[in-house]
């Protein structure tokens, strides 16, 4: 490693330098997409190359709309390898935004993903993340020879939907003057990291955010650190994902711990009760205390590095007093990244850490935060040209206050301060914390209103359900001065106050929304959505208010206001848990199935029932498939697998009735009290053997989605019937729409097997036993095509079994009308 690097090129060397190690884990779909170091220096390398050949200069600009993940840093930094600036655009802002960014840099490229590609129509020059690798030369380009650390290295735009956006340019000096004393510190524990090594961080903040690229493009390489990005803000799936994957740290907004504070305080009722009791332990003491919520994140998780906004200090003590390290630093889009920083290993409570070198910072009379300094960009990008600024101090608009040891306390926005006609000063973030500290409350914003007597604060609260609202602002003010007092509060109607991407309350919104009364729709809120609907808004509403959701509650919600009650409940309602179990994928496990497939269920196959296979695939896929099948009988496994190559069937993990296999589990509702006896036993072997896992038709088919993509991870074709129930007569029946979502979400091929004969032999009685009737029949394996709606694929995945179908001379209406008599 370099502490004095010229420019930020040089950090693809050092991912060459880490070769194989893992660089990057990111989501594809339901999937975990790992990529090395020196996969990632390759695939830079190539981008850069394919700006030369698209004749894209230094100077020029491109940008980058996406979410997180390799190809997204991989173009970022072939862009920085050309001194071409790369504009990286929030993945979740409107396209109208984005479009008014296009009009202001005039960009030579535009990369983006696929389903974002309607916004830039017309335009020439678009590149796909989405199947970058593919799509760019194979040619390798190195680091611009006249790169400077003056030059600039980005623009990032600031403001929001309203108003002409502003970019702010940054030069490769602003963030090697953050890096450089960080790198440098780095060298006294490198020896101790080795211990540890790698260094797990769960990033959760958007590549577009400059705290997001300090942790998420920076930090990493220095460590050959592991950076597993994600999008799914749910706290339950976050914490499990910690636990699983080894993370050492997350690094996130404040929003994003007080969701995980609830989680644990819902999954440890008595937790508050111990957090009193635990006042006055040593360290190792309260390890001890708390080691069942160290089991929980996982013993290697230690910390949480939380930037993008102010945490309060009562959810500081909260982590704490478990025994974790909370880890703050304060900075902004102007100062490039940190103006300051609690040292990981001298961490002060309540502080966003002292000065870093290289920056300097005063406070003004009123406590205004003015910083100077290399890190200090001094450029913007408006009106479509660079603009220099000649201001040597940057006034933040944030006020701060400063303790004997240099350490920086966070007092809120100079803007959001209220000036009340006593002219006093009322700082919200005072109040919100008063406010958020009692049972009954969610959240809160505070924010000014006109009154006859003059500015005032506003509490606009979220309850939690059951919660008094007079009672909580009562307690609430007995902790504030007399000229802090709440004496107007108002309850928002929804889950959750508006954010930014990165958990900022929009207070201008929550102003504009009080001011106007726009607290519901003029409509009845009818949703009409189908069941593939149903699927998309639990993703969505999981991703916006960080809560999983009971597949089962949204079954039946008709309208907004039905929404509203599903999420206020969901706080204490957890359904019947489906189990997903990976033991069958051990070593041990994988042998003996493959010696049970291949010598017990497969001769009995052929020896019983004799069925003939008919392949129509000319190559059989190498890696890991969909499999979808038409659903006939009890029995319809092995004979799919019947038909398979050796090599396939043996990896295969069987997608199976959630209900049915919750039954077995739980020993009922089977047809008597015998079998009910016997049926943990056959749910252990038909796991073991078969490698099953439950798809619910009702609760839990997220997770079940999700299964499945960890095992097409861990290099298993994934079988499922799309029908979701077996056909009484062999007709095909309606596929459910998820079938789509899931191959979209898996990304893979699909592999079509059609089961014919099965249903005449079900219905008419007909002898089986080496009658030969049973076809199973496979067709060419399906290329995922890319932008297609689920719905889309769901009917390309029929289409293609009705294909098998016909190809047999089976006339569906006429088999239809066979009485299903079994």
């Amino acid at each position: 490693m370099s502490s004095f690097r010229l420019n930020l090129a040089s950090l693809v060397d050092d991912f060459a330098r880490h070769g194989k190690q893992t660089a990057i884990v990111a989501p594809r779909g339901v999937r975990q997409r790992r990529t090395t170091y020196e996969e990632l220096a390759s695939l830079s390398r190539r981008f850069a190359a394919e700006l030369d050949v698209r004749h894209i200069t230094k100077g020029d600009r491109v940008i980058l709309w996406g979410n997180n993940g390799a190809e997204w840093v991989a173009a970022f930094f072939g862009c920085v390898l050309r001194g071409v600036l790369p504009v990286p655009v929030d993945a979740g802002s409107l396209p109208e935004f984005v479009r008014r960014v296009q009009t202001e840099v005039k960009p030579k490229l535009i990369v983006t993903e696929i389903e974002r590609l309607p916004v830039f129509s017309g335009t020439e020059s678009v590149l796909t993340l989405d199947v970058l690798g593919q799509t760019i030369t194979a040619q390798f380009a190195g680091g611009e020879p006249s790169l400077r650390e003056t030059d600039p290295v980005q623009i990032i735009f600031t403001s929001g939907t309203t108003g002409e956006p502003k970019g702010v340019v940054h030069t490769h000096k602003n963030v090697l003057a953050s890096l450089r004393p960080i790198e440098a510190e780095m060298q006294k524990y490198l020896k101790y990291e080795r211990i540890f090594h790698p260094l797990r961080f769960l990033h959760t903040l958007p590549l577009s955010h400059v705290f997001g690229q300090f942790m998420g493009l920076w930090i990493p390489p220095l460590l050959a650190a592991e950076i597993h990005y994600e999008t799914r803000l749910v706290a339950g799936d976050l914490i499990e994902r910690i636990r699983r994957r080894n993370i050492s740290a997350l690094v996130s907004v404040p929003r994003i711990l007080d969701l995980m504070q609830a989680e644990v305080l819902s999954r440890f009722p008595d937790l508050r009760q111990r957090l009193e009791a635990s006042r006055g332990m040593k360290a190792w003491q309260r390890w001890w205390h708390f080691r069942d919520v160290h089991r929980l994140f996982g013993l290697k998780y230690w910390a949480f590095i939380c930037g993008g906004a102010a945490l309060p200090p009562a959810a500081e003590a909260f982590w704490n007093s478990l025994g974790f390290v909370v880890i703050q630093g304060y900075g902004m889009t102007e100062t490039t990244a940190l103006v300051s920083l609690n040292h990981p290993f001298r961490s002060v409570a309540g502080t966003i850490g002292q000065v870093l070198p290289g920056r300097e910072v005063q406070l003004s009379d009123e406590g205004e935060v003015l910083v100077r300094g290399d890190t200090i960009s001094n450029a913007t990008w408006q009106g479509g040209h660079l603009t220099q600024s000649n201001s040597e101090w940057l006034a933040t608009g944030d006020l701060a206050s400063r303790d004997e040891k240099g350490n920086l306390h966070f007092r809120g926005r100079k803007k959001d301060v209220i000036v009340t006609s006593s002219g006093l000063n009322i700082h919200p973030e005072d109040l919100e914390g008063a406010l958020q500290r009692q049972p009954g409350i969610k959240t809160a914003a505070v924010v000014e209103v006109a009154t006859e007597y003059g500015p005032e604060p506003l509490a606009v609260l979220v309850m939690q359900p059951g919660g008094d609202v007079n009672e909580a602002v009562s307690r609430a003010n007995a902790q504030l001065a007399e000229f802090q007092q709440i004496r107007r509060s108002v309850v928002w109607p929804e889950p959750d106050l508006p954010r930014t991407s990165t958990g900022k309350v929009l207070r201008r919104e929550v102003v504009r929304r009080v001011e106007s009364g726009e607290f519901s729709t003029t409509s009845d809120g009818s949703l009409n959505l189908d069941s593939l609907g149903r699927v998309e808004l639990q993703a969505r509403l999981e991703q916006q208010y960080g809560v999983a959701l009971d597949d089962t509650a949204l079954q039946h919600v008709q309208t907004t206001k039905d929404i509203q009650t599903v999420l206020q409940s969901q706080v204490t309602a957890r359904p019947e848990q489906h189990i997903y179990p990976r033991w069958p994928w051990s070593r041990a496990m994988q042998a003996v199935r493959s010696i049970f497939i291949e010598f017990v269920a497969m001769p009995l196959v052929r020896f019983l029932a004799r069925p003939v296979v008919q392949n129509h695939v000319k190559t059989w896929p190498t890696a890991p498939v969909l499999i979808v099948a038409n659903h006939v009988t009890s029995y319809d496994v092995p004979f799919v697998l019947y038909a398979l190559p050796p090599r396939i069937r043996k990896r295969v993990a069987v997608a199976m009735s959630g209900e049915m296999i919750l039954d077995w589990r739980r020993a009922r509702n089977q047809s008597n009290w015998l079998l009910n006896l016997v049926a943990p036993i056959q749910y252990i072997l038909v796991t073991a053997l078969f490698n099953i896992f439950p798809l619910p038709q009702y609760s839990g088919f997220r997770r079940s989605f999700t299964h499945a993509g960890e095992a097409i991870d861990q290099g298993y074709s994934v079988l499922v019937f799309p029908e979701g129930k077996r056909s009484p007569d062999g007709s095909l029946l309606p596929f459910k729409s998820g079938a789509g979502l899931l191959w979209k979400e898996l990304g893979v091929s699909a592999l079509p097997v059609y089961l014919h004969g099965l249903g005449r032999i079900k219905v008419e009685d007909q002898r089986w036993f080496r009658s030969g009737s049973i076809v199973v029949s496979a067709g060419e394996p399906l290329q995922l095509t890319a932008g297609t709606s689920p719905q889309g694929l769901t009917d390309i995945l029929r289409d293609v079994i009705v294909k098998e179908r016909d190809a047999h001379g089976v006339n569906e209406s006429t088999a239809s009308t066979i009485p299903p008599t079994l």
